[in-house]
């Protein structure tokens, strides 16, 4: 687990849950999409951040809503297909 990576994603997350009324408390293994407390809309800012802040070409990654789903789930996935060079 990076840890690093999770806190550096976790203020950006409660910011799109703030924006969606939602404040409650969330763990790195909460459902966050699945769940509906993040919507499509929200998610395709997720995308944009990703691909801004960690390098991440969508247009060339297959991607599943379920494969952003919680702070671990995000995590793993830009470990796995960010060309940034700072992990």
């Amino acid at each position: 687990m990076n840890t690093k990576l999770h806190q550096s994603l976790r203020p950006y997350l409660q910011q799109l849950l703030t924006q969606a009324m939602d404040t409650q408390e969330f763990s790195d293994t909460d459902s966050l999409f699945l769940s509906g407390r993040i919507d499509s809309f929200s998610l395709m800012q997720l995308v944009m951040h990703l691909e801004e802040n960690y390098q991440i070409d969508f247009s060339t990654v297959h991607f599943e809503a379920p494969l952003l789903d919680t702070v671990a789930d995000i995590a793993v996935f830009i470990q796995e297909h960010s060309s940034a060079t700072t992990r």
